[in-house]
């Protein structure tokens, strides 16, 4: 790739901060980044956590290990994600762990494996905190591969039809885009290239221009470039909301296809 991937640029941000904001968006406990020892991460949101990898190379599972130890007592179950899937888009976060829980009528699962694009995605997929210890055991026995783990659980898989069945994520990514990993230079260039997510900007009370009273569509990555786009600027002046979920004041939290975001100002949202 030539630079870490964590630190690539995205459209005014960076991969692994996309990322972390993009699952942010949909869990309801805390986002563990897990770095390899000596590892420079780029800036992050003050509420994510980091962990450390103790010994590199060991590849996802161990990586996985030190994200479920550090939730140990926290959350019930855990959605995996690697840094270099910046089109990922939150409904696909959402129907993954959903199906973990059972919501697709078949009953609770120990993990939901993503199957698509004629690959398996074990570093795409939900993962029940329990599983701490299994990973544990084959970490000492230096059984590396996620396919080890995944041959001692209780697995859903779903197939490109099953994750689609979810009308949120079929309107949101009919393409599976969520799996689209970016594996050397090219595949990033590509990506960085293509436009940005469309987005739908709705502006309230004074912010509003006159005359316009339906949202407009943007191409933006962030929340700032979607102020950006319609000529707002971000201060502490406006308040922001994703699809009627406010968010904190921070200017690069991530958009995703089809969202909406709605600017008012502070006074008028009290």
């Amino acid at each position: 790739m030539g630079s870490p991937k964590a630190l690539l640029p995205w459209h005014g941000s960076t991969l692994l901060r996309r990322v972390v904001g993009l699952v942010g968006r949909v869990v309801d406990g805390p986002v563990v980044v897990v770095r390899a020892p000596d590892q420079v991460l780029p800036a992050l949101p003050a509420d994510v956590e980091v962990a450390e990898d103790p010994v590199e190379g060991r590849g996802p599972l161990a990586g996985l290990h030190a994200g479920l130890t550090a939730l140990d007592g926290r959350a019930e179950a855990v959605y995996l994600s690697a840094v270099d899937v910046p089109l990922l888009h939150p409904a696909f976060v959402r129907r993954v762990l959903g199906a973990l829980d059972g919501d697709d009528g078949q009953g609770p699962a120990d993990a939901v494996l993503p199957e698509a694009h004629g690959h398996r995605h074990p570093l795409a997929a939900a993962y029940r905190t329990a599983v701490a210890a299994r990973v544990a055991a084959l970490l000492e026995q230096d059984r590396l591969r996620p396919a080890y783990l995944l041959d001692q659980l209780d697995v859903r898989r779903l197939d490109e039809a099953a994750l689609l069945h979810d009308p949120a994520l079929r309107t949101a990514d009919p393409t599976l885009a969520s799996l689209r990993n970016l594996n050397g230079r090219e595949d990033y260039e590509r990506a960085h290239a293509e436009p940005e997510p469309a987005v739908s900007v709705a502006r309230f009370g004074t912010l509003r221009p006159v005359g316009v009273r339906a949202p407009v569509e943007v191409l933006a990555s962030s929340v700032a470039r979607a102020a950006a786009a319609v000529g707002l600027e971000l201060d502490r002046h406006v308040v922001a909301a994703v699809d009627g979920d406010r968010i904190s004041g921070d200017p690069d939290v991530p958009l995703a296809g089809g969202e909406t975001v709605s600017f008012l100002s502070a006074e008028a949202g009290g």
